[in-house]
């Protein structure tokens, strides 16, 4: 008995020391495992926007006199001025912006609050003047407003605010504008978006070059030229005079009239 448990040692001595050599050989031989999918969607995402927002941080800070073209299908193109002034003040002149577009119209924010001023215009021929809206930062009522203000206006805080609810993506230039673009959606399910979603277009000094909506076009014309020091409203600011709003005003009933004009 004492010779066989000698020789089984030797027998197994060599299969215990080899056991180990050869798991050491299969674990060598097996591939090791595919590293985590790459996921750089997100990081791309944030930067697009952070690209868009630095932009129109710029815009922001950039003052400026600046003609824009604004077109709309079935619509003869109109000319926009906006003046952006150096002490934060700002006016907007947009003909046709009232009354079915009949009558121009001019909107402006100043430390004195926010006005709509009527242009002598074919439908408002009577002489300049303004009507205060409210405080500088309230909102247009919708009844008054033209809204090709907003992308010039209020509308770049929205597209700096992170918390607001876009999804931003790099955008080719649409024909006729210039710059480096982006497309803006909103990713909000209420029907009230923080702005409307399209296409925007800046410089890369910060100067809005564009922007294409479901409303129209707008685009830059010419070179921005220097900035005033403050805006002039263009007109005397009427007390008791009520805003033109952009919807024509009814028609007349002719039976209405001529009954009227009856004895």
């Amino acid at each position: 008995m004492p010779v066989l448990h000698r020789s089984a040692g030797r027998v197994l001595g060599p299969l215990v020391f080899a056991l180990p050599a050869v798991l050491l050989s299969c674990t060598s031989e097996r591939p090791p495992p595919p590293p985590p999918p790459a996921d750089p969607g997100p990081v791309e995402v944030d930067g697009t926007r952070d690209e868009l927002a630095a932009l129109v941080a710029a815009a922001q800070d950039r003052h400026l006199v600046a003609r824009y073209v604004f077109s709309r299908t079935g619509q003869p193109d109109r000319s926009i001025v906006f003046t952006s002034a150096n002490d934060g003040s700002w006016r907007v002149d947009v003909p046709g912006g009232a009354l079915g577009g009949t009558a121009d119209v001019s909107l402006a924010a100043t430390g004195d609050g926010l006005f709509q001023c009527a242009l002598p215009s074919t439908g408002h021929p009577e002489p300049a003047r303004c009507v205060r809206l409210g405080e500088r930062d309230d909102a247009i009522p919708r009844r008054l407003d033209p809204r090709v203000q907003h992308p010039l206006t209020d509308w770049l805080d929205v597209l700096t605010d992170r918390r607001a609810p876009l999804a931003v993506a790099v955008a080719a230039t649409p024909k006729g504008l210039t710059g480096t673009c982006y497309s803006v959606d909103s990713t909000s399910a209420s029907l009230n978006a923080p702005l409307d979603v399209g296409i925007y277009c800046y410089d890369t000094d910060g100067t809005p070059t564009g922007v294409r909506t479901e409303a129209g076009t707008l685009r830059l014309a010419a070179p921005p030229g220097p900035a005033p020091a403050t805006v002039q409203l263009a007109g005397p600011v009427v007390a008791d005079a009520e805003p033109l709003d952009t919807a024509a005003p009814p028609t007349p009933d002719p039976t209405f009239s001529k009954s009227a004009g009856t004895p």
